[in-house]
């Protein structure tokens, strides 16, 4: 058995006399969490997931399965199953920052070293990036097509789209500016005003498809069973890319958990039930497309465009700007912000991160990765989902297997402890993540070996997390079975 490193942390006493981190290593957003700061009940983590499930890209998600050729329960079903798979991840990351109340580049920081820490953080942050392009982007065209519906000539004018877009991402970098505590409120506000809009726009499509029998009716397309199973699988994977980057950096949100039951029950929770409850909602209203317009529409732009009644475009508006803007922040703000925060942190806050996350996301130009369902899908979800199985790999197995959930917190913020490695670099976890990442991408250039790729998320987090594991074997051995603190205690 690898032998346990451990050390309690240090009371708040203790703190402010002897705590003394490095400023390359900590800042205020970097520190761990104050009881005075753990706020978040199962409630909290309820509407969190719930206002971040509820937004276009899980829309277009779901309705990508039916464009693909699935009929409702087969996408329903694989939409279920890979929620449920992620979920697995997701609570066993979030273990950390309920216990020690510190973030996803802090956390990581065990595993690779405290400069090391930088790849695995930079990896999720440009994956974050991207994700904040694209939802700005589908927010801005949501505005223009409202636009569009309410002042037909604008459809001609390019400029309008641009502006619409723009201004929709200053919007974003506003809430940014304003803090955390602003997400809380935002996503407490809207998760059951986002249940009520969904639904009345279930109900409007319903009632123009005659009802749940010509909406569902659509059955598969895949003529065998060979052709199914040569879409479900990448798509499986494209399911759990999708919050493949908040399975890592899930410790940003549950470091403010009032309990480690409370983030437990509400990610539980609100992770399947939100996730499935609305694909069905895209599902069903894709569906009901095909029935009213004689195609399946996967975009609800498009679809809400094809309407032209002001009160439509006006309730279409609301609800998309709302869900837009809630994963935007929650999902693709807060972790980059202390992603980049933890590159300097002397430099960089977690205000200054946000607004570098939002120019980045300009720079990756999400119009292009959003220019086919199948870009987005295959391309862009099942891509990165290669790159940050490995780190979740890695992570999960450090944690649990390596350390047993025991952490030196006061190491963490320091260089020279026994997170050191080898000049802030663990050997080890960079080579189970080069290799994790090579080979679980490799089928996306080698056509013989494409199964790999469609595995992506699946092979690069069991391969890197066994490989690390075995190597580390050696290496704990050599490192002490106990530190303890000042008081004397374990």
């Amino acid at each position: 058995m690898i032998p346990t490193v451990t050390r309690a942390v240090l009371d708040s006493d203790q703190m402010g006399a002897e705590f003394a981190p490095d400023p390359r290593l900590y800042n205020a957003d970097l520190a761990p969490t104050e009881p005075s700061q753990r706020t978040w009940s199962t409630y909290n983590y309820i509407a969190l997931w719930f206002s971040m499930s509820m937004e276009v890209t899980t829309y277009m998600l779901a309705a990508s399965l039916i464009a693909g050729g699935m009929n409702w329960k087969q996408a329903v079903g694989t939409i279920l199953l890979g929620n449920l798979i992620v979920l697995i991840p997701m609570l066993l990351n979030a273990h950390a920052g309920a216990k020690y109340g510190i973030p996803f580049p802090v956390f990581v920081r065990a595993s690779f070293g405290p400069v090391g820490a930088n790849i695995p953080a930079m990896l999720r942050a440009i994956v974050a990036c991207g994700w904040f392009g694209i939802q700005s982007w589908i927010g801005g065209q949501a505005i223009a097509a409202m636009v569009v519906v309410l002042w037909p000539r604008a459809e001609h004018m390019p400029s309008v789209t641009w502006l619409c877009f723009l201004g929709f991402w200053a919007l974003n970098m506003l809430v940014v500016w304003r803090g955390v505590e602003s997400i809380r409120f935002l996503q407490s506000f809207s998760a059951p005003l986002m249940l009520i809009l969904s639904l009345v726009l279930l109900g409007y499509m319903l009632h123009r498809a005659g009802g749940f029998g010509p909406m569902l009716a659509a059955p598969s397309k895949f003529a065998t069973h060979a052709g199914f199973w040569h879409f479900f699988f990448p798509s499986l994977t494209a399911m759990v890319g999708y919050w493949a980057t908040v399975s890592l950096n899930i410790p940003d949100f549950t470091r403010y958990a009032k309990s480690q039951d409370s983030q437990i029950a509400g990610q539980a929770f609100g992770l399947p039930v939100a996730m499935t409850l609305y694909s069905f909602v895209g599902i069903a209203v894709t569906s009901a497309s095909t029935v009213v317009f004689g195609e399946p529409i996967w975009n609800p732009v498009t679809l809400l465009g094809k309407f032209h009644q002001p009160w439509i475009a006006l309730l279409g508006l609301v609800g998309l700007l709302i869900a837009t803007m809630n994963v935007n922040i929650g999902a693709n703000v807060v972790g980059p912000s202390n992603d980049f925060s933890n590159l300097a942190p002397r430099l960089i806050s977690f205000r200054t991160g946000g607004l570098i996350t939002g120019f980045l996301g300009l720079a990756m130009m999400p119009w292009k990765l959003m220019a086919t369902f199948g870009s987005y899908v295959f391309g862009w979800l099942v891509g990165y989902s290669g790159l940050l199985g490995p780190v979740a790999g890695i992570m999960v197995v450090d944690y649990f297997l390596v350390r047993h959930k025991q952490l030196d917190t006061y190491s963490l913020y320091r260089r020279g402890g026994i997170y050191e490695y080898k000049n802030g670099f663990n050997p080890v976890a960079l080579i189970a993540l080069i290799l994790g990442v090579t080979v679980a991408l490799i089928g996306r250039f080698v056509p013989q070996i494409a199964f790999l790729y469609d595995y992506a998320w699946f092979v690069g987090f069991f391969l890197s997390g066994g490989l690390y594991y075995l190597l580390m074997l050696g290496h704990a051995r050599r490192l002490p079975l106990a530190l303890t603190d000042t008081k004397g205690n374990v």
